[in-house]
């Protein structure tokens, strides 16, 4: 698995270098959907790769036969995720809109959750520190000169580690992610 994520973090660039991309050199934005609230930065890297770094709040919901209530949870969380817009050229070509890294995107999102914080309507609710690796693919849409939704799928690693209790963790699953976000570019 290493070895074909360094694959790819080295190939992207090679193949993204030999076409023409508008990608924006810096943008900023903040970004909701139906679990969280993210404020990110997009970096230029080259014509068709750009660096997403970001930095939110991860909602949860839970609930079941240990609680007597439903519960949601909002923790930190920190996520570096490099896009390859692969689709540029041929949205210009077509007369669609680019602005703003409007296009179609593959990506690895790297995402750690710290257990710096959370918010619940429980008390003494803490996350599990984990970290995971999901490859996306996904749309960025703008809609005038200033607004954006993404939509997007991906199924990758995640691993948890901590030592909560006195019980120390380690394990690694498989985890999906669903983006769905409407936001702001300044």
């Amino acid at each position: 698995m290493k070895q074909v994520l360094i694959c790819i973090f080295f190939i992207i660039p090679i193949i993204a270098n030999c076409q023409i991309g508008n990608i924006e050199k810096s943008k900023y934005s903040v970004q909701t959907g139906f679990l969280g609230l993210w404020f990110q930065n997009e970096r230029k890297v080259s014509n068709t790769v750009a660096l997403r770094l970001e930095i939110g709040l991860d909602a949860s919901l839970f609930g079941g036969l240990f609680y007597p209530k439903s519960g949601y949870l909002l923790a930190s969380v920190l996520t570096i995720e490099p896009r390859y817009y692969y689709n540029l050229v041929g949205r210009k070509k077509k007369g669609k809109n680019i602005a703003n890294n409007s296009g179609n995107f593959l990506s690895i999102k790297t995402s750690y959750i710290p257990n710096w914080f959370t918010i619940s309507n429980y008390d003494n609710v803490q996350q599990i520190q984990n970290i995971s690796m999901i490859p996306m693919f996904g749309i960025r849409r703008h809609i005038g000169n200033h607004f954006n939704y993404e939509a997007g799928i991906g199924y990758g690693y995640r691993h948890y580690f901590d030592n909560v209790d006195g019980n120390k963790i380690s394990e690694t699953e498989f985890a999906g992610n669903l983006l769905l976000r409407i936001g702001y570019t300044f």
